[in-house]
């Protein structure tokens, strides 16, 4: 008569738990805020071909900017020691007015196997807001608008009026002073 009645535990609905989670990923992935990745807007020489062959071009040597970033991620443009926010006045001046042929003109870049990412990063960007600049200042004088606002024409032209002709070394600088051999420190 008393007899005792087992009880059984109450499972839980599971039957919903898909369907929260899928939901619960929906928000999480539309209310995370994504960091745009850096990165450097650069054409690449073609791949190396056997059959091609390396055209030499030479070029006068009073226009050429040689700009070092070295293992301190110190900067150093012409053999003097500048700030990086004095890096974009200094490649406009040289551009503008260093230069004899301002189309024939090339920024040298070496830059030392220790320097950092965010430092390298920052000289690339100045110097590429060096050419915007003169290339707006230029469009507004001729075409009377920003450079942004030109066609396709227009910003063609402004390019070949200011090419940028940069070229970069990833080699150590020697630590004597020395020259490398095949070329410059």
């Amino acid at each position: 008569m008393f007899r005792r009645k087992r009880r059984r535990i109450p499972l839980l609905n599971a039957a919903s738990t898909a369907d929260i989670s899928f939901m619960l990923l929906i928000l999480f992935l539309v209310t995370t805020s994504m960091d745009a990745d850096k990165g450097l807007e650069r054409r690449l020489p073609p791949m190396d071909d056997d059959s091609a062959e390396e055209v030499v071009t030479d070029v006068n040597t009073k226009d050429v900017m040689q700009i070092a970033l070295d293992g301190d991620d110190g900067i150093t443009a012409d053999g003097e020691r500048i700030d990086i926010s004095e890096l974009k006045n200094k490649v406009i001046a040289f551009v503008d007015g260093g230069v004899a042929d301002r189309r024939r003109h090339v920024v040298s870049l070496t830059v030392d196997r220790h320097a950092t990412y965010d430092a390298y990063f920052n000289m690339q960007n100045e110097i590429v807001a060096a050419y915007n600049t003169m290339r707006d200042r230029r469009a507004r004088a001729v075409y009377g608008h920003s450079y942004a606002a030109c066609s396709d024409e227009e910003k063609a032209e402004l390019r070949e009026f200011y090419p940028q002709r940069v070229a970069e070394n990833y080699d150590t600088p020697p630590a004597d002073g020395m020259m490398r051999e095949g070329g410059r420190q």
